[in-house]
């Protein structure tokens, strides 16, 4: 089923790359549980909180560099529904499985990479999600995004009014 979400997303980003926080290119490099190699993708948060938990899963907390944008997407599959999950073969539990990386290392592929590559073939732009980090709960929501640009429809914008990021 495919929503529409407008509001402040936030992410909270290793410093090393926090002069690029529009790109989705180490996500490409590496794969993530919602992207396959090769496709670039946002891996973005509904809360400050759920962002620095996402950044700072293993260990102790790191240094981060929290940004924020104003967000206008459409065609956004809603991934805590249920019945639409089922429709794509899928169910919470395979979204949550932390065996995604042996997945992908044994498969060339994980089933949550196989059912991003599903979506964004069905032209969605993004995936509604909760978060699977330590300390989350089912109200800890991520937003992970294929598409972003200027404008609709998935208008995503850097919440960076003062240039620093630039300096």
């Amino acid at each position: 089923m495919a929503i529409s979400y407008r509001g402040k997303l936030f992410r909270a980003l290793n410093p090393v790359y926090a002069r690029a926080p529009m790109s989705g290119r180490v996500a490409a490099l590496y794969g993530g549980r919602f992207n396959p190699k090769g496709v670039p993708a946002l891996y973005c948060c509904l809360s400050v909180m759920t962002a620095i938990r996402e950044a700072n899963q293993a260990g102790n907390l790191q240094p981060i560099t929290l940004v924020s944008y104003d967000a206008e997407v459409e065609r956004v599959f809603d991934g805590r529904d249920a019945k639409a999950l089922a429709s794509e073969g899928v169910d919470a539990a395979a979204l949550a499985a932390p065996t995604w990386r042996d997945e992908m290392r044994t498969n060339g592929e994980a089933r949550t990479q196989s059912f991003a590559r599903r979506l964004i073939a069905g032209e969605y732009r993004g995936l509604l999600v909760r978060s699977f980090a330590p300390g989350t709960s089912e109200d800890d929501l991520n937003l992970v995004l294929w598409s972003w640009g200027d404008a609709l429809p998935s208008r995503l914008k850097l919440i960076d009014d003062d240039g620093r990021l630039s300096r």
